[in-house]
């Protein structure tokens, strides 16, 4: 073969080898990789597989936990106790019983259950004539708008806040309510700002099933200027006011809706706090000062005869119990201590809080108490009188027979960073509920007991 030949035999076997080449290596599309992507498997790429690197795929799936671990199941948030009754600062409010109908669940019955009661419907005729709604009496409560003396209302195991009042008397200090919740006192500052006015109004009736307007007028009186003192008797149909005449301390009991009034006492001494723990008696004790000695006494409703019960401590704030034999007292140190009048005997409970945030139960074996986490070193009652002191509470339960003593609620964790300066506590009939005002805002709480 001459050499002209043997080259162009050698070109001609290369441009086969070429064409080959290009053949196997553009007829083949390749592959899916799992992540979605075309994996080349070429020819060539198998000979010289760093020429060009295959698609890596990602394994997303967590490694298996080889710990032995188990979460626990998502636990269910439990309900707050403590509830916010008011949407605003109020003045004062009265626990009362209130009627409404029953809530009857409705049961949707069965397809087929309530077409053969169609069917018997239609071949029998009833003649039995329709019941009257069941009904029940639940707690309610009302309290006066501390800005505009409107009253609200709300039963306590459904907070829905109504208006049920129109009437506006700007800047209530103080508010009581009484006969069941339909008769209102309100003292506020005159115009003057020195002068005290204390108003006596009655409350019109609501009807069961009617709406609440609210804008019902309260109609009433006004008591003798710069009443010093006023309670309320305890089972709310009257009233005990303090007011001086010259240099005499005059005690007077009221009946709201008849407006009898009856002077039980009268006294040269003219610096008293008054308490009606039991339709027999009033208590009254001196107002307290850290360094002056506090006395309290008992005066009889009927005999009218004032009688010593203790004395001589400086700071004294006192709180009798229902029965009227045991007195819970604090002095200028906020110890706690229960006095029996009977026996003379004194027990220390070892807290520290003032009586006034306390109440005793219907049966005069236990009380409730709001009590300070911390207790800056002051002179007491003095400084928390005036606001310079502002206390955190827990509500503490003491057990007056054996003397066991039980915190059953820490107010800040229920409701998060507001903390509670817990005053004027007050209890439902039955118990259920403890209500009070936090002093450092004036609005209305509830915690439910049980």
């Amino acid at each position: 073969m001459s050499k002209r030949n043997l080259k162009l035999f050698i070109i001609i076997l290369v441009i086969i080898v070429i064409i080959v080449f290009g053949f196997l290596y553009f007829s083949n599309t390749g592959t899916i990789s799992p992540t979605g992507e075309t994996q080349g498997i070429n020819f060539i790429s198998q000979f010289f597989p760093s020429s060009k690197p295959a698609t890596q795929t990602t394994d997303t799936t967590p490694p298996a936990d080889i710990s032995g671990f188990e979460p626990t199941p998502e636990a269910e948030t439990p309900a707050f106790r403590l509830t916010k009754v008011s949407s605003m600062p109020i003045a004062g409010f009265g626990i009362f019983m209130k009627e409404r109908f029953k809530e009857i669940p409705t049961i949707v019955p069965p397809v087929i259950q309530a077409e053969q009661t169609a069917i018997e419907n239609t071949i029998t005729t009833t003649t039995e004539k329709p019941t009257a709604p069941s009904t029940e009496f639940i707690s309610a409560v009302r309290y006066v708008d501390k800005i505009s003396g409107n009253i609200y209302q709300t039963f306590a195991d459904k907070i829905d806040e109504r208006k049920f009042s129109g009437t506006v008397i700007p800047e209530v200090r103080e508010a009581y309510l009484a006969n069941n919740g339909e008769s209102v006192i309100m003292r506020y500052l005159k115009s003057d700002r020195k002068t005290i006015e204390t108003f006596v109004g009655n409350l019109p009736k609501e009807f069961l099933g009617a709406d609440t307007t609210g804008s019902n007028e309260v109609n009433g009186s006004f008591l003798p200027e710069n009443i010093t003192d006023l309670s309320v008797s305890p089972d709310n149909s009257k009233l005990f006011y303090l007011f001086n005449t010259g240099n005499t301390a005059v005690g007077t009991i009221l009946d709201p809706l008849t407006n009898k009034k009856s002077q039980i006492f009268d006294s040269s001494f003219t610096e008293w706090t008054s308490f009606w723990p039991n339709k027999n008696i009033i208590t009254l004790t001196t107002k307290p000062s850290a360094n002056v000695l506090g006395y309290i006494y008992t005066v009889d409703v009927n005999k009218k005869d004032l009688t010593k019960v203790l004395g001589g401590i400086n700071g004294l704030t006192t709180l009798t119990s229902p029965n009227g034999k045991l007195v819970l007292y604090g002095n200028n140190n906020l110890n706690l201590s229960v006095y029996n009048i009977n026996t003379r005997e004194v027990n220390t409970l070892g807290i520290k809080t003032l009586p006034e945030k306390c109440v005793w139960n219907k049966t005069s074996d236990g009380i409730y108490c709001a009590v300070p986490k911390f207790i800056d070193a002051k002179e007491y009652p003095d400084s928390w009188y005036m606001g310079e002191t502002s206390f955190s509470d827990k509500i503490w339960t003491i057990n007056i027979t054996n003397e066991k003593t039980i915190i059953i609620s820490d107010m800040t964790s229920n409701i998060g960073t507001e903390n509670m300066d817990a005053i004027k506590l007050a209890l439902d009939e039955a118990e259920n509920y403890l209500f009070f005002v936090n002093k450092k805002d004036s609005y209305l709480w509830k915690l439910d007991l049980k």
